[in-house]
């Protein structure tokens, strides 16, 4: 897509250069164009990295954040800090920020609209209306129809448990549905008219294949998502199971009294629908795809963000009254499990499944028990207000000790705070050996995979900016190649790849080069045939 817009002269040749997402030469209809049109201005104005690749998530987060911030000020003035610094120090947000994906692309502009919404909902004022036909746009652009049915789907569940039907037709503004589609259909018209496949491929094969079957082999139990939720809003999840529960009483509660005793509460009135509104948003997005053949931990990231600010305004309500003593308790010990965990992953990585030795073992508990204890004593020596600074701040601890200081801001990398990093890299990602692949061919040579990860497939096309060659998919190619195979699994195992090797070349000369035992690979010079 850039290379096409750059090499575009007039404006109508250079939309039309934007229309259609291409993949190593070809239409890639899979997601609607908006992360792409992002990233493409981004890698012009500052080249093709893997850290620019990330900044249109980064940003959307941060603007989901910051506006947050601002709603809960205005609208629930006290909570609005920690639902602000719990959103940003979820781990399910800093993963998805740091992704080169369309994930956060839908899930932070369909959070503002949401808010935005329920904006509406308190003052009735028709500017907030606005904001849930703009960002659902945003947000359908980013990812398709799931956005605005997921929208739609939200507020008719409140608006049946408030028994306010009259919300669905007041929420209904010919101008907002005239901006949406202005938004949204002239890039689906556009590149309907490029390509008469898309149709088909996207929202047939995509959108409803994908649901419906595992063509797409991301099939997972029904009960995944309450995995992946409990995983994405650490180290605030024993907190944040607590304040859904209790979100989830207070609307239990409030129903009832609406629904048996023909009143409202007397000091009710739309405020207090607030955490009926955010369990709504949190559950519907989780029983959706719970019930989808197709699971990816991304699908359900629109739940994460109602979760962190329930959390939020639950631990502003609680600062008189203290949190209990087991909430607290568990969320102390969560802390040093992590703290623990992170201590000890290096030596996993390079190790395995070996026991560590004896002064790591003191080292990793010793850093464990100390943020738990510097958890209770601040909370028990300052109250609950100072929580959300002691829990963010064993996290940046963490955070720095995996990923170490610099560069950024100006500051320079310290080298010696890098070697986890470099561990883990080493580990997981294709660039650094993407980069020993470019000392051992030229930029041009063919790179093949066999029996690869899909991360390190797809990475490996990234930093090399070729799409690389599956054997299993596309055959051997006929060219003397690099040939990038898994020879061993998790823990050492033998996967025999040699001799499906063999039956692949067919008697075609091939050489080992190197060794990439961090991820049991081994990289070959295959001749031509």
């Amino acid at each position: 897509m850039l290379v096409r817009f750059d090499s575009a002269h007039t404006l109508k040749s250079r939309l039309s250069a934007c229309v259609t997402p291409y993949l190593y030469g070809r239409p890639w209809l899979e997601k609607p164009a908006l992360y792409y049109w992002r990233a493409m201005f981004v890698f012009r104005d500052v080249g093709v990295h893997d850290w620019a690749a990330r900044v249109p998530s980064a940003t959307f987060a941060f603007i989901m954040v910051v506006l947050i911030y601002l709603h809960m000020r205005r609208f629930r003035p006290g909570g609005h800090l920690d639902a602000a610094l719990i959103t940003v120090a979820s781990a399910g947000i800093i993963g998805f920020a740091r992704g080169a994906s369309t994930d956060m692309q839908m899930a932070a502009p369909l959070a503002i609209g949401l808010l935005g919404w329920y904006a509406w909902y308190e003052t009735d004022s028709k500017f907030w209306l606005f904001d849930i036909y703009f960002f659902t746009g945003v947000a359908t652009l980013a990812k398709g129809p799931v956005a605005p049915f997921l929208a739609i789907v939200i507020v008719a569940a409140f608006a049946f448990l408030r028994r306010e039907w009259s919300l669905l037709r007041r929420s209904f503004w010919w101008p907002g549905v005239v901006l949406y589609f202005a938004m949204v259909l002239p890039w689906f018209i556009a590149v309907q008219h490029q390509n008469p496949t898309f149709f088909r491929e996207f929202f047939l094969e995509h959108n409803l294949e994908r649901f419906a079957s595992d063509r797409f082999q991301h099939q997972q139990p029904f009960w995944y998502y309450l995995v992946v939720v409990v995983l994405a809003v650490m180290p605030w999840t024993v907190i944040a199971g607590r304040a859904f529960i209790d979100g989830a009483a207070t609307s239990v509660r409030e129903w009832r009294i609406r629904h048996f005793s023909g009143c409202q509460k007397e000091n009710g009135g739309p405020g207090d629908a607030f955490p009926e509104f955010l369990v709504l948003w949190a559950l519907i997005p989780i029983v959706f795809f719970s019930f989808s053949h197709s699971k990816l931990p991304g699908y359900i990231l629109p739940s994460i963000p109602p979760i962190t600010i329930l959390t939020g305004d639950y631990l502003f309500r609680r600062r008189q009254l203290g949190l209990n003593r087991w909430v607290l308790l568990g969320h102390a010990v969560l802390c040093g499990v992590m703290t623990l965990f992170a201590f000890l992953l290096p030596w996993f990585v390079v190790h395995g499944q070996e026991m560590p030795p004896l002064h790591a073992l003191v080292v990793a508990v010793l850093a464990s028990f100390g943020a738990a204890l510097l958890i209770l004593v601040v909370v028990r020596g300052f109250g609950v207000a100072k929580l959300r600074l002691v829990t963010t701040g064993v996290l940046v601890v963490l955070v720095l000790f995996l990923y170490g200081i610099g560069p950024f801001f100006g500051i320079p990398a310290i080298g010696q705070t890098k070697r986890v990093i470099h561990l883990l890299d080493d580990a997981y990602s294709a660039r650094p050996l993407a980069e020993r692949l470019a000392n051992a061919a030229p930029a041009d040579e063919t790179v093949a995979v066999f029996l690869v990860r899909p991360q390190t497939e797809y990475g490996l096309s990234f930093y090399r900016n070729r799409e690389v060659v599956n054997y299993k998919e596309s055959g051997v190619p006929e060219e003397q190649h690099l040939l990038v195979a898994r020879v061993t699994g998790r823990g050492g195992v033998d996967l025999h790849t040699q001799a499906a090797l063999e039956e692949y070349l067919e008697g075609r000369p091939y050489e080992q080069l190197f060794s990439w035992p961090e991820q049991g690979l081994v990289v070959y010079r295959v001749g031509s045939r």
